[in-house]
């Protein structure tokens, strides 16, 4: 199997480094030059809980290096999910899917709009990684993979996806229900991403401190409120204990969002707790700690280069 993993961030190089373990045919898509140069001539660098490792993966900007692929990976931000699924157009053959691993809401609707929703399959990660630098990053974090067909039927390419995935030590399970998996994974970002970027803590200090832990807590009961009055079933009975578990178990991980704002990056908050805001308004749900949270973090991107 031909496999494109798009964006060499921390997912996508976590990722690449376990799936070049297969003997799939694998490729990495980046469109930033200097960090894919630097990944051809080095190979991946990761560190961290999973052992050290350097990988030699194909590593290409342009698409039309690769020819057409069996399986395409999204890693990329949420703001650049159009951009990427429309530059992968000429990968795409009759039999090609494409699988996104993002944070956020909206990268399924936006991909299936480009290829179609026959093409797409659902899935999220509770991963950890931390970019250290270009083509260098640290696994922080050990959590399950899920993936889904977003009709929710069995299909002999999940199988597949399943069987390499976990093959290559990456824990992968089956969903019947994608659209329940991605606001599951939702409610743990409303519940971490922003605020470790306003406080600039790791995931595991956020329940180390009691302030901290109510406005956590807070986000996380407004984003079940929409969630409930959208009817979606989550994947667990308790979300606050939930987020607070996967603080825990990603203590030491710095949160996409953080490294974002540490690194004076656009964030991924519109398409998270931005996401909560704008159902809230949708659905006449009050989400006053979303709101506050989302603009917070918009205030710290507009401020790069001001803050004393």
């Amino acid at each position: 199997m031909r496999i494109c993993i798009v964006g060499a961030g921390a997912m996508g190089s976590l990722f690449a480094c376990f799936l070049s373990k297969t003997g799939e045919e694998l490729w990495l898509l980046d469109k930033h030059r200097e960090r894919a140069d630097k990944i051809s001539k080095d190979g991946l660098i990761v560190e961290g809980i999973s052992g050290d490792h350097i990988v030699h993966v194909n590593q290409t900007t342009n698409p039309g290096d690769i020819g057409e692929a069996d399986l395409i990976i999204i890693c990329v931000k949420a703001y650049d999910t159009e951009k990427a699924t429309k530059d992968v157009m000429p990968l795409m053959g009759k039999d090609t899917f494409l699988l996104t691993l993002q944070n956020g809401f909206g990268n399924v609707e936006t991909i299936s709009k480009i290829v179609g929703r026959d093409k797409v399959i659902g899935g999220t990660t509770s991963q950890g990684a931390t970019v250290l630098g270009p083509g260098h990053i640290r696994h922080a974090g050990i959590g399950e993979t899920t993936i889904g067909e977003l009709d929710g039927k069995p299909s002999k390419r999940i199988n597949i996806i399943s069987d390499i995935f976990n093959s290559a030590g990456i824990e992968t399970k089956i969903t019947d229900d994608v659209e329940g998996l991605i606001w599951s994974k939702l409610l743990i970002n409303v519940g971490i991403n922003a605020l470790t970027a306003v406080l600039r803590l790791r995931n595991g200090e956020l329940v180390e401190h009691e302030p901290a832990r109510g406005v956590l807590r807070a986000s996380v009961e407004e984003a079940m409120s929409v969630v409930e009055v959208k009817g979606i079933k989550v994947a667990y009975d308790n979300p606050v204990r939930k987020v607070e578990d996967v603080c825990r178990a990603t203590a030491t991980n710095i949160s996409s969002m953080l490294q974002d704002v540490l690194g004076a990056k656009k964030t991924e908050i519109g398409y998270i707790n931005g996401a909560i805001v704008d159902e809230g308004k949708r659905l006449g749900v009050p989400v006053p700690v979303n709101t506050t949270l989302t603009s917070l973090v918009k205030t710290i991107e507009m401020s790069y280069g001001k803050r004393l």
